[in-house]
């Protein structure tokens, strides 16, 4: 009865150290990676480049600004300031790829 206590005992790290490389792996690593992409994505931005905001704008970035704002012209002439935090990368890497496709496919 001894080795059974004793190799219980010896399972239980190895078993939470499993379940922690696991969470890591699926739920921590890919989170890191996508807000480094986004980090990357927003310290790229120029002037010019067509962005989607989280709330569904769609607009051409018009003006940097270094409080972190930028100036995105929604239509001819009509100009919003809103956070950089504000632009979804998925969804403006998507408008920028149906757009991509409409002009090839025309």
């Amino acid at each position: 009865m001894g080795q059974g206590a004793q190799g219980n005992s010896l399972f239980t790290p190895l078993f939470m150290g499993a379940m922690i490389l696991v969470f890591w792996l699926f739920m921590i690593r890919p989170q890191a990676k996508k807000a480094k992409l986004q980090k990357n994505f927003l310290a790229n931005l120029q002037k010019g480049d067509k962005v989607v905001t989280i709330a569904g704008i769609h607009g051409k970035v018009n003006k940097l600004y270094d409080d972190n704002t930028i100036q995105l012209e929604v239509n001819p002439g009509s100009y919003m300031k809103i956070e950089k935090s504000a632009i979804s990368i998925e969804w403006s890497q998507a408008a920028n790829k149906a757009a991509a496709a409409s002009v090839a496919g025309k």
